[in-house]
Parts: structure tokens; C-alpha cells; sequence
């Protein structure tokens, strides 16, 4: 897969894009990512990528030339979306995500300032999707959690490709608590059931501890889960 990612701040991504499996991911070539800065498609002296709002207001607005100029310099893979990041967006979760790895390319633009001029919305993006309820100081933040959250779903990033179906959120739960050694911490001991090696009985508990964790925490995906459910 590739990523290009239009960015103000190429040199946001430098750590991140090098550090732990994403890192990894990118050497062992699962998907390949290209910065692309819209500064470098201005045409003044003074490579302004921004501008004053229409009918006044505070702050300024990304300047939609630079943008159009910067994705349309890109090789156009045939299953591609072009991705704002915007709070005004769909919510980020994980069925987005694996929806979003059947694409060859995601372009993803990150916004500055007060936001990016609307025709970019209305006529060069095919989708915006959010962080969440809530603003941030730049787009770079939510496209790296985006490329993550897409690039770990790719076959090969993690390394045991089952563990990701046992996860929060894929099977619509929550994930169920874990455990490792010492069995004994500070008087806090592992459930008899994880030690007892009868894996039908620690199947079981742990789904029952998927359920009751959800409930407890998101009830509003366990009600999703139960009429599912029920309709199976």
C-alpha cells in the first residue's frame, strides 16, 4: 500500500515512520509512504499556503492551489481515496480501518490554521474522517494515527497475524483482561482459571470477561453487540 501524506511539517513523521513495527513494516516494504509538502507548489515569493477568510473572521484559512497542485503531482493508483483530516470528519474506528486497507493508496492531507479552503473538500477529497470530537493544533497527529492504525492490519506487520482477531473492537467487544508473571503481585493474584491449563474454561471467561467489560465501560457498543447478537 502507499501513503502519500501532504504535510506543512514533512519532518513531523521522521521518528514515528522509523520507530517500532511501523518502522519495521516500511523496511520490509508492506507499504511505502511519501511526504509531500504544499509549500512546494506555491507560486509567490513568498510560499504563502495560506490566506484571510471570505466574509472575515479569526484566523486563516489553508489556500486550496498549493493543495490541488500537491495531490495531483502524486501517481494515481487505481483503488485510492484522497483523506482530509478534519474534525468534521467520520470517526476513526477499527472497521474504518480495515475497510481502508482494501485501497492500493491513501492520500491523506493534513490541515493547519482555521481549516483548508472548502472546494478541497467538496472537489478533490473523497473522504474526511476525524480524530474525534475534539481540536488539535494540526492534521499530522490523526494521519499518523490513521497510516497506523491501517498499516498494523496489512499481512506481515504483526508478526503473529492472529492475535489482531482476538483485539478490542474486532469481534465488537472490548478486549478481555491479561495477565503475565510473577502469578503473585503484591497480594494480587492471576485468576485460578488463566493457571489451570483447561483452555475450554479460559475460552469461556474470557469471553465473559469481553462482555462484561464492554457493558461496564461502552455500553453503547455492547447494545451494537447484543443485537447483533441476537439476530444471528
Amino acid at each position: 500500500m502507499r501513503f502519500d501524506i501532504v504535510t506543512l511539517f514533512p519532518e513531523f513523521f521522521a521518528s514515528p515512520l522509523s520507530s517500532s513495527l511501523v518502522g519495521k513494516a516500511l523496511a520490509k516494504g508492506i507499504a511505502e509512504v511519501n511526504l509531500v509538502n504544499p509549500r512546494d507548489f506555491t507560486t509567490d515569493k513568498h510560499h504563502r499556503v495560506d490566506d484571510e477568510p471570505y466574509g472575515g473572521g479569526v484566523g486563516m484559512l489553508m489556500k486550496p492551489d498549493p493543495i490541488f497542485a500537491a495531490v495531483e503531482s502524486l501517481p494515481q493508483l487505481s483503488r485510492r481515496e484522497i483523506i482530509l483530516l478534519t474534525p468534521q470528519g467520520e470517526t476513526m474506528n477499527q472497521t474504518l480501518f480495515q475497510d481502508l486497507t482494501r485501497c492500493e493508496q491513501l492520500v491523506l492531507i493534513c490541515g493547519h490554521y482555521e481549516g483548508v479552503d472548502e472546494r478541497v473538500a467538496e472537489h478533490l477529497v473523497t473522504r474526511e474522517i476525524s480524530l474525534g470530537d475534539f481540536v488539535l493544533t494540526c492534521g499530522e497527529i490523526p494521519a499518523l494515527t490513521l497510516l497506523n492504525g491501517v498499516l498494523r492490519l496489512l499481512p506481515g506487520t504483526v508478526a503473529k497475524a492472529d492475535s489482531l482477531k482476538y483485539e478490542s473492537f474486532e469481534a465488537g467487544l472490548l478486549d478481555y483482561p491479561q495477565y503475565t508473571r510473577p502469578a503473585v503481585f503484591r497480594g494480587w493474584e492471576v485468576p485460578a482459571v488463566l493457571r489451570s491449563g483447561n483452555h475450554g474454561q479460559i475460552a469461556q471467561w474470557r469471553r465473559e470477561q469481553q462482555q462484561e467489560r464492554t457493558c461496564d465501560r461502552r455500553p453503547d457498543l455492547y447494545k451494537v453487540w447484543q443485537n447483533e447478537a441476537d439476530l444471528e
